[in-house]
Formats: structure tokens, C-alpha cells, sequence
């Protein structure tokens, strides 16, 4: 059997319905979609998302990328962007494998590896030709799920696997970048985590500079280019995402999910809330609500 029909198959066995799944082995998740999925702004945790069928369109800005059974994504550093599940229907669904990146395993794997970490201009968003080795190794870590009494053991092995086919890829100098201690890329990838963990919070930007190991002038230049947004409009995203959550996921009012995330004004959380998705927060819930497909999905 082709591999890629291969993984549909598995992906599908182990999904319940529409949206995101986490699954008993670490750091992998699967999608299922049935139907296109407008645009959603989510956040990508770092690492590797393989279509087994459908297509998916991610932006960040104006800068936009399709990936679909042919093509796979690789996302460097933890990103807020907006999804937009193009291909998918009742008898062919999306379905996608997302293996997000632990940066302890990359980090051995270039120690045992060696070589000089080189220069790089490669976008931390990136979409390359499908590889049958990847695409091999996906399967068979899905296929664990068939069998949980062998996750333990041959999980972590495949997962390595996995990364090390990425470090010797197309994107292998950016993920080397990430696992290097004091490259701008761990820099910036420090600072997102210092965000996120206070993300509800008002941050100093000489805290986080200083937590992320740069200056403050050097952070925003180098945040700003590898997420093309600022520190601050970054802890926006993340605020407005997780309120978005609140409302849809457990039923809080516009005025409490903006006050859970930071807000103390809500007409600005509401002005800010309609300019990243386009509608008030109750026009927008009740949108979604009409909508059940547009699960926060990869």
C-alpha cells in the first residue's frame, strides 16, 4: 500500500471527530477536518506537520504558504498564524500528523552528528517536497497508537529518527540554529516562552530581553524578523487567541475571557478583538458556533 494512503488510514482510525487530537504518545497530535475550514488564527507550536490527505493554507502577514500530501511544513519556533483548511470533505477529510519539536533530542542529535552550524536566511516557516523516509517514519509512529503497550519503548526511537531526517533536510540549518544555545533563533525561541507564560500580564521588554539573553533593541529587531511581528503584538495575538478559547471552548462572556487575559478595557479588548477576526467577540462565537468544523486545527 502507498504510504501516504498508508498514514491516512492510521490517522483516521485514532481521530473521534473534527479538530485537533492529542494522542498517548508524546508530542504528537493528529487532525481531522470534513470540511474546509475558513481562516483561523491559531498558534503552531514549533515542529513537523505532515498531510496524509486535504490541503492547508498558513499565513503569517502577507506572507503565505500551501501544504498538502505532496508538501510538508516545518515551523521553527512557536507561532501565532492563521490556518486556512482548504481541501477537505465527508469522503476524503483532511487529515494531518503534527510532531512538535523537542529541542533537548535535536540538541544530542547535533552533538552526535558534530559539524558547523552555518549561516542561514531560511525562512523559520517553511514548506518543502515530500520525503518517502519522513512520510515512512510518520506511519509507523502513528501505527503505534494501534498498539499502546509499544509506545514507550519504540516511540522515542522513531521520534529521533524523524528529527534527524529534519536535520539533514532542506530546513537542517534553522532546526540546528533553534538547538544551538545563544543563536538569535534560541534567543527569540526563549523570549516567545518568557511571552507566553506571562502572556495575560503587562511585560517589560527589558525583562524579557534580559531572560532571552539580548538587548532590548537587538530582541526587537531580531523578534520582529524571525516572527515578523513585534514582542508586544505577539503577546496580542496570544491574548486575543486564548480569549477566542474562552468563549468558544468553555462558554465566558466577552467581558470575563477579556479580563482573564489582561484587558482592563473593554472597548479595547473589543476594538482589538474585531480587527484580528473580523467581528465583535459574540458576532464572532456565534459565527464559529454555526460553523462546528472550524475546530482550532492544523
Amino acid at each position: 500500500m502507498d504510504r501516504i494512503a498508508e498514514l491516512a488510514q492510521a490517522i483516521e482510525r485514532h481521530v473521534a471527530g473534527p479538530g485537533l487530537c492529542a494522542t498517548a504518545i508524546p508530542r504528537l497530535s493528529l487532525v481531522h477536518a470534513d470540511q474546509p475550514v475558513i481562516p483561523m488564527p491559531v498558534i503552531y507550536e514549533a515542529g513537523l506537520c505532515l498531510i496524509a490527505q486535504g490541503s492547508n493554507r498558513v499565513s503569517i502577514g502577507d506572507h503565505s504558504v500551501v501544504y498538502d500530501a505532496a508538501h510538508y511544513l516545518v515551523v521553527s519556533v512557536d507561532m501565532p498564524l492563521v490556518c486556512n483548511i482548504t481541501e477537505a470533505s465527508a469522503d476524503k477529510p483532511y487529515l494531518c500528523c503534527k510532531i512538535d519539536f523537542d529541542p533537548t533530542i535535536l540538541a544530542e542529535l547535533m552533538v552526535e552528528d558534530g559539524g558547523a552550524v552555518r549561516r542561514t536566511d531560511l525562512p523559520v516557516l517553511g514548506v518543502y517536497p515530500s520525503d518517502p523516509d519522513l512520510i515512512d517514519a510518520a506511519c509507523r509512529l502513528v501505527r503505534l497508537l494501534d498498539r499502546p503497550d509499544t509506545i514507550d519503548a519504540l516511540a522515542p526511537l522513531i521520534e529521533r529518527e524523524i528529527l534527524y531526517r529534519l536535520l539533514h533536510g532542506p530546513h537542517g540549518q534553522i532546526l540546528r540554529h533553534l538547538a544551538t544555545l545563544g543563536s538569535h533563533l534560541d534567543q527569540v525561541s526563549r523570549a516567545i516562552a518568557a511571552i507566553r507564560q506571562r502572556y495575560d500580564s503587562q511585560i517589560r521588554i527589558d525583562d524579557i530581553a534580559a531572560e532571552a539573553g539580548m538587548s532590548p533593541s537587538s530582541l526587537h529587531a531580531h523578534f520582529k524578523a524571525i516572527t515578523r511581528m513585534t514582542p508586544l503584538e505577539y503577546q496580542k495575538q496570544l491574548r486575543l487567541q486564548e480569549a477566542r478559547r474562552l468563549m468558544l471552548v468553555e462558554g465566558a462572556t466577552a467581558g470575563t475571557a477579556g479580563f482573564k487575559v489582561g484587558y482592563e478595557s473593554p472597548s479595547q479588548f473589543s476594538r482589538e478583538y474585531r480587527r484580528m477576526f473580523g467581528a465583535p467577540p459574540r458576532q464572532d462565537i456565534e459565527r464559529l458556533h454555526a460553523t462546528p468544523a472550524v475546530a482550532m486545527a492544523y
